[in-house]
């Protein structure tokens, strides 16, 4: 088989085809004949020992994949060959076969693609889990989304309006604005590219407070850096800052805006919550399919590459060119 393989740290252009040996299942193991895998920001920290796992090299990122059960170990009986299944696997996925815990994978509900499979479960599940468990949403509230045409900034938005609040999409250009407009947002905001002196700091916490009729109930953070303080500026009283990652640096919030507005900075680690809960998870995933099956919520393919290029989709995430979905295709 042929894998897209991580020799040493790097970046996406390190990343070497390799022709590998099939992997076999072991016990509790499945081997899953991957048709499509989800391009993912953690994609870009691992290949360069950034995250917070660091897999033993030579190994192939993508933790996201979905497609056929191919073979079973000892003691499986959750699937079986032959299923379509999603795998939440945290690397290994930019292959064409992949062995993985069984307990790690779900079947695909009947009429979702391998595409849209692949690009389901971290985004939404990330989102949900963020606005649901950590976020406590209600409805009538408002959300603002920072990175709101990323993955998991658009898979947000249309958890956001599901559950019944306003929501506000903040991104970097035209094009990304009505990217977000088109999955649900009610209103955008255009920053500007940090970093910002203290003027463009308040002048864009002011925009985020208009944009918001107010201030936002929820900050979505999926980007950090300098637009962190301006955002948590615009908060409401008991405000919720969901932190979701840093693709522009970790920031330092002054944590005398958290006491004036009472508000809450709440960390969203959805890897490690779905490891502590996986009963939990999967009540969360009953709810994802369903709102899929609705039509609530669909992941919004931007790319698809094939294997070999792989290394080209983890650029386009690493330099923040790409809206919604990236997707690796095996066919």
């Amino acid at each position: 088989m042929k894998a897209l393989l991580s020799k040493q740290p790097g970046p996406p252009e390190s990343l070497e085809l390799t022709e590998l040996p099939d992997p076999v299942a072991g016990p509790g193991e499945v081997v899953i004949a991957v048709k499509a895998a989800g391009v993912n920001f953690p994609d870009v920290l691992i290949i360069e020992d950034k995250y917070q796992f660091k897999p033993e090299r030579p190994f192939a990122p993508g933790g996201e994949i979905a497609g056929i059960v191919e073979s079973v170990g000892e003691g499986v009986t959750r699937v079986k060959v032959g299923d379509r299944v999603i795998g939440s696997i945290g690397w290994g996925g930019y292959a064409e076969k992949v062995k993985a815990p069984a307990d790690r994978t779900s079947p695909i509900p009947d009429g979702m693609p391998f595409d849209e499979a692949s690009a389901f479960v971290l985004t939404y599940g990330t989102s949900y889990y963020a606005l649901k468990d950590r976020g406590a949403l209600k409805t009538g509230e408002t959300v603002l989304v920072l990175g709101a045409a990323g993955g998991v900034g658009v898979a947000a938005i249309e958890l956001a309006k599901a559950m019944g609040a306003k929501v506000v999409g903040a991104v970097s250009s035209e094009e990304k604005a009505a990217f977000a407009k088109a999955a649900g947002a009610d209103a955008t905001v255009i920053y500007p590219p940090g970093a910002f002196a203290k003027e463009q700091s308040r002048a864009l916490a002011e925009s985020f407070k208009q944009a918001t009729g107010g201030g936002a109930d929820i900050v979505y953070d999926a980007v950090g850096g300098d637009y962190c303080e301006p955002a948590l500026r615009a908060m409401n009283w008991e405000g919720r800052y969901l932190v979701i990652g840093f693709p522009a640096g970790i920031p330092t919030p002054p944590l005398n805006l958290t006491l004036l507005k009472s508000s809450s900075i709440v960390g969203v680690f959805w890897g490690a919550a779905v490891a502590r809960d996986p009963k939990g998870h999967e009540a969360n995933m009953r709810d994802l399919f369903k709102l899929y099956a609705e039509g609530k919520i669909k992941p919004r393919i931007s790319a698809r590459f094939p294997l070999a290029e792989g290394g080209k989709a983890i650029r386009a995430l690493m330099d923040r060119t790409a809206t919604g979905k990236l997707v690796v295709t095996m066919e």
